[in-house]
């Protein structure tokens, strides 16, 4: 964020003016500054408070907060086995964009342990947890105090991390329904390619759960095989600003409706059919 420049008794076009015309400028300017500190709050720089969730640290990305800002949240969840990687750029360029639309936002890590896969034993249907305790569990107890979720994952043989699929395998299995009427959104960062079959893959949690899918002005992805080459990807960085942006007005607009009494759908009863006969 760039410094304010000191007055110099000219316009913005650099052209001079009289001292009577500099001085109803500068009260004018005054003026402006004023509304504006009124509106937003000062840049807070380095965030690396404590991650609500407790998934190892939450990132700290440069956000910047207005006074505004609404009591909405989103999570931004990082599936990549590099804490501070190609994903975390991707992910922090998002939530820059929901901070300025005044929207929340919690980036966090899911860390470096190993995450057992789903053992399909079925106990979470009758406790509404998986048997296996683990973020998962943490995670499923804070569903409903994050209005939209982004995940994101580096994308690994044309598909999605060995840290995120089990997770997200896990998660949606055992609290799948507590999803529904949540904004969701998927990200892939890679080198080169396979980030459109990794998206895929990461989007099917989402529209198998009810979730409005929130999309972007091109496919959700980032290219580049360090931090700076993904934030020289200049059309990928404005791609998760515009997913960003388009998060917050969704979440708004959900807001919005619930506030002028528009119900969320009322589902049937889940009908399973099994091709056999």
């Amino acid at each position: 964020m760039s410094k304010e420049k000191e007055f110099d008794n000219k316009t913005s076009s650099g052209r001079k003016i009289s001292r009577r015309n500099a001085i109803k400028y500068a009260g004018v300017t005054a003026g402006g500054a004023l509304v504006t500190y009124l509106g937003m709050k000062y840049y807070t720089g380095q965030n690396d408070s404590t991650a609500t969730m407790p998934l190892a640290n939450e990132a700290d990305a440069n956000l910047i907060t207005y006074q505004n800002k609404t009591n909405m949240k989103v999570l931004l969840l990082n599936g990549s086995p590099h804490k501070k990687g190609c994903t975390y750029t991707a992910l922090s360029e998002v939530g820059v964009a929901l901070e300025q639309n005044g929207i929340e936002s919690k980036l966090s890590w899911l860390g470096m342990e190993s995450i057992s896969g789903c053992r399909g034993c079925g106990s979470c249907r009758s406790t509404g947890k998986c048997i296996i305790e683990d973020n998962v569990n943490v995670l499923l107890e804070k569903v409903n105090t994050y209005d939209g979720f982004v995940f994101g994952s580096p994308v690994h043989y044309a598909g999605a991390s060995g840290f995120i699929t089990p997770f997200l395998d896990r998660l949606f299995y055992a609290g799948g329904s507590r999803f529904a009427g949540k904004p969701g959104a998927a990200i892939v960062s890679c080198r080169r390619a396979g980030s459109t079959a990794a998206l895929e893959q990461l989007n099917k949690y989402i529209t198998i759960s009810n979730m409005p899918l929130v999309s972007s002005q091109y496919w959700n992805m980032v290219h580049g095989n360090t931090p700076d080459e993904v934030r020289r990807d200049l059309e990928g960085m404005q791609t998760m600003r515009a997913l960003g942006q388009n998060m917050a007005w969704i979440v708004k607009c959900i807001a919005a409706g619930k506030a002028a009494g528009i119900e969320p759908p009322t589902y049937e009863q889940r009908t399973a059919t099994n091709f056999i006969r």
